[in-house]
C-alpha cells in the first residue's frame, strides 16, 4: 500500500484561502459614520460585468452569505446588514435550485456596531462573502481599516530611535556573531543524511550507482568524475530546496517564526509525523506521483552532465519514501528553532552532503565496497525505530501547539510518559518482543544490535525521574525538549523556584520601574515554543552567580514573540516598517516579534538586550549561551557599563 505525497496538502486546505479565477471580479471601499455613541460600517462593492454578489443575511448552507469578523471579540455586528442597489432574485442549481438575493453591478451594506470595551481610532475586521458567476461559486474575503472618530489612539511604541545597535556603551556581546549556531544545524543536517543511507531504498543503491559510473565510463578517471558529479548533484539539489523559503524571509522577516508557532500548522506536523513513523513500520509507503518518477527518470543517463543531474534527482524523487520524514523533521526542526532560512539551507546542505558523500567516497575507492554489509533486515529495523523517533518528534510537535495556546493538555510529565513509552517500545523491538510487516525474527543478536539496546534501554531509563514531583524531574540533557519545569500535573512543582520574576509582555512598565529603581532593563526576547528560550532558563538563569545579578542588579522583562492572546481593539493596528513594508498588529506576539525585528535587526530566539532607563543600548546584544560564567560575565559588563 502506498499513499502519495500530494495527499498530505490535503491536511492543510483549511488553513488555505480559496480564491477566484478573477480577483477583479469584486471590489471594496470601506468607511465608517457616527451617529451618537453609535458606528456603523459602510461598505460599497462594485461588481464585474458577468458575476453575481450573494447578498447578506442569506444562508448557504448553513453560512452567513456576508459577514463580518474582528480581531477584538468586545465588538461585533449587530444583525441585519442595511442593503441598498439594484438586485436580482435568481435560483441557484448549486443549492437545490433556492432562489436568492444578487447583486450583479454593486450595492451598499451598512453594518450596525456594538462595542462594549475601549472604541479604537483605527478598527481592523474582515469582511467574508460569496460570489459567483453561471454555475462557478467561491468564498471572498476582503480586510479592511478604518477610523473611527473619537476612537482612542494606539500610544504603543514599535520603534525606539535612540537605540544604537552599532554604538553601545561597552562593546561586549554578540556583535558579528550572526552565524553562530549554523554549524551545529549544519552537521545536524550531515548525521540525518548519514541516517538516511542507512535505510532500505538508498543503501542497495550505492554499490548499484558506483559500479554503474566506474563500469560505463571510457576511462576509470571519467568514471570517478561522474561519480563524484553525481554526488555534488545530490548536494545541490538538497540545497536548492531552501530557497523558497530565502525568498520568505526576504518578504517578511518574521514569516519562518510565525510558521514555526503557528498553533495549526504544529497539528498538522503532529498528524504528518504519525503518519511518517506508520510508514515506517511498514503499513504503506510514502511515494511521489509515478509520473514525476517517470518523468524525471526517462531523462537520466550517465553521458552527459544533463543526465547525471536527473540521476540524482531520480534518487532524491524514489527515495523518497525513507527520506521525506528525515527530510520533514529537519525542516519542521529548523522553523521551530527560529533560525530562519539561513539555518534551513545549513540544515539542508549538510543533509544532502550526507546523503551524497558514499557515492563519490566509494568511486574514489571501488574497492571499499566489498566492506559495506549486505542488504537485509537490518535496513527494516533502522526503518522501525525511526519510525518510534518519528512518534516523538510528533509528540513535541503537539507540546508545541499546547504551550502556544496554553490549553494544559501536554504538561511536563504528560510529555515524558510518551518519550518514555517510546524508549520502551524501541526498547522491545529491538530485542525482538515486538514485531511489524515485514519484520523477520531475530536470530542472533549482533554486538551492534546490542549496543543499541543498551542505549534506549538507558535514555529511557533516564527519563523516569522525569514524571516525578522532585528535584531530579529537571533532566538537562533534554533541556527544553520536554515543556517547562512548572507547566506540571503537580500542583506545587518543586523546581520552579528561580528566584526571578521576570514582568511578562510588559515592556512600557517594565522600563518605568527601571526608571524608579534606577537599575538597567535586561529584555529577554523568548517564546512558548523556543526550545533554547528553556534551556536558558533552566540551566543558566539558576546559575548563582546568574540569578543574583538578575533579581538584584536588574529588572527583567519577558517579551513573548509567539503569544497569541489579542491586544485590545484600541492597542491593534496596521504598522509601517522601517522597510516601508505594511503589517497588522493583532496579537500580542505580533507587537514584540514586530518590536525585536525592528530595534534589534533579529527575528530568533532568545535574544537579550541591557537597556539604560533612558533607552541607551549599553551592550551588544546576546543570543543563546549555555554556559553560565559567559552569560554571567556579559551581564556583569552590562552593569559596568550602566555604572
Amino acid at each position: 500500500m502506498s499513499i502519495r505525497f500530494g495527499a498530505f496538502f490535503l491536511l492543510f486546505l483549511p488553513f488555505l484561502q480559496l480564491r477566484a479565477q478573477d480577483s477583479t471580479a469584486l471590489s471594496w471601499q470601506v468607511s465608517s459614520v457616527k451617529q451618537g455613541s453609535s458606528y456603523q460600517l459602510v461598505f460599497k462593492a462594485t461588481v464585474k460585468s458577468g458575476w453575481q454578489l450573494y447578498g447578506p443575511d442569506q444562508d448557504i448552507s448553513g453560512t452567513p452569505s456576508m459577514e463580518l469578523s474582528f480581531a477584538d471579540s468586545s465588538i461585533t455586528a449587530k444583525k441585519p446588514f442595511v442593503s441598498a442597489g439594484r438586485f436580482l432574485k435568481r435560483n441557484i442549481n448549486l443549492f437545490d435550485n433556492k432562489a436568492f438575493t444578487l447583486y450583479d453591478t454593486g450595492g451598499t451594506f451598512t453594518a450596525p456596531l456594538r462595542i462594549s470595551g475601549t472604541v479604537p481610532a483605527h478598527l481592523l475586521g474582515t469582511l467574508n462573502f460569496f460570489y459567483g458567476k453561471n454555475n462557478e461559486f467561491y468564498t471572498g474575503s476582503y480586510g479592511f481599516t478604518t477610523e473611527l472618530a473619537g476612537g482612542v489612539s494606539n500610544t504603543a511604541r514599535i520603534r525606539i530611535p535612540g537605540l544604537d545597535l552599532k554604538n553601545p556603551v561597552s562593546p561586549c556581546g554578540d556583535a558579528g556573531t550572526s552565524g553562530k549556531g549554523l554549524l551545529s544545524i549544519f552537521l545536524l543536517g550531515l548525521a540525518g543524511g548519514f541516517i538516511a543511507l542507512l535505510t532500505p531504498c538508498v543503501f542497495p543503491l550505492i554499490p548499484l550507482t558506483v559500479s554503474f559510473f566506474t563500469k560505463k565510463a571510457d576511462s576509470q578517471k571519467k568514471g570517478i568524475g561522474h561519480a563524484i558529479l553525481y554526488g555534488f548533484f545530490i548536494f545541490l539539489i538538497y540545497l536548492l530546496l531552501s530557497l523558497p523559503f530565502h525568498l520568505l524571509d526576504h518578504t517578511d522577516p518574521e514569516v519562518l517564526n510565525n510558521i514555526s508557532t503557528n498553533v495549526w500548522l504544529n497539528l498538522g506536523f503532529f498528524v504528518i509525523f504519525v503518519v511518517f513513523a506508520i510508514s515506517f513500520f511498514g503499513y504503506f509507503e510514502i511515494t511521489l506521483p509515478g509520473s514525476v518518477a517517470n518523468s524525471v527518470n526517462s531523462k537520466s543517463g550517465g553521458s552527459s552532465i544533463a543526465g547525471i543531474f536527473f540521476m540524482a534527482l531520480t534518487l532524491a524523487i524514489v527515495s523518497f519514501s525513507c527520506t521525506g520524514p528525515i527530510l520533514g523533521t529537519l525542516l519542521a526542526g529548523a522553523l521551530s528553532n527560529n533560525g530562519g532560512a539561513t539555518q534551513l539551507t545549513f540544515g539542508m546542505g549538510g543533509f544532502g552532503l550526507g546523503l551524497a558523500l558514499p557515492f563519490a567516497i566509494f568511486a574514489l575507492f571501488p574497492g571499499w565496497l566489498s566492506s559495506l554489509p549486505k542488504s537485509g533486515g537490518w535496513l527494516t529495523s533502522v526503518k522501525v525505530v525511526l519510525g518510534f523517533l518519528e512518534l516523538a518528534m510528533a509528540v513535541k510537535f503537539l507540546s508545541n501547539a499546547d504551550l502556544v495556546q496554553q490549553w494544559g493538555l501536554v504538561k511536563r510529565e504528560i510529555f515524558m510518559g510518551f518519550w518514555i513509552l517510546i524508549g520502551l517500545l524501541i526498547t522491545l523491538f529491538l530485542l525482538g518482543r515486538i514485531r511489524f510487516p515485514h519484520d523477520s525474527p531475530v536470530q542472533k543478536f549482533s554486538k551492534l544490535r546490542i549496543g543499541f539496546i543498551i542505549f534506549f534501554a538507558a535514555g529511557t531509563l533516564y527519563l523516569v525521574p522525569g514524571i516525578t514531583n522532585t528535584e531530579s524531574a529537571n533532566l538537562s540533557l533534554i533541556s527544553g525538549f520536554p515543556p517547562p519545569l512548572c507547566y506540571s500535573v503537580y500542583k506545587n512543582p518543586v523546581n520552579c523556584e528561580k528566584g526571578i520574576e521576570p514582568l511578562r509582555n510588559d515592556y512600557e512598565n517594565a522600563l518605568a520601574l527601571a526608571k524608579k529603581e534606577h537599575k538597567p532593563l535586561l529584555i529577554d526576547f523568548t517564546g512558548w515554543a523556543c526550545v533554547n528560550c528553556r534551556r536558558m532558563e533552566e540551566n543558566v538563569w539558576t546559575d548563582n552567580e546568574v540569578k543574583k545579578l538578575m533579581k538584584d542588579s536588574f529588572v527583567v522583562v519577558s517579551l513573548y514573540v509567539d503569544e497569541r492572546r489579542l491586544l485590545p481593539g484600541a492597542q491593534q493596528m496596521t504598522y509601517t516598517t522601517k522597510d516601508n513594508a505594511r503589517k497588522e498588529i493583532i496579537t500580542v506576539g505580533d507587537k514584540w516579534a514586530t518590536f525585536q525585528s525592528e530595534n534589534f535587526n533579529a527575528v530568533s530566539q532568545p535574544q537579550y538586550a541591557i537597556v539604560s532607563p533612558d533607552e541607551k543600548m549599553l551592550t551588544y546584544t546576546k543570543g543563546y549561551t549555555p554556559k553560565p560564567s559567559e552569560f554571567s560575565g556579559w551581564l556583569a559588563c552590562g552593569l559596568k557599563a550602566f555604572r
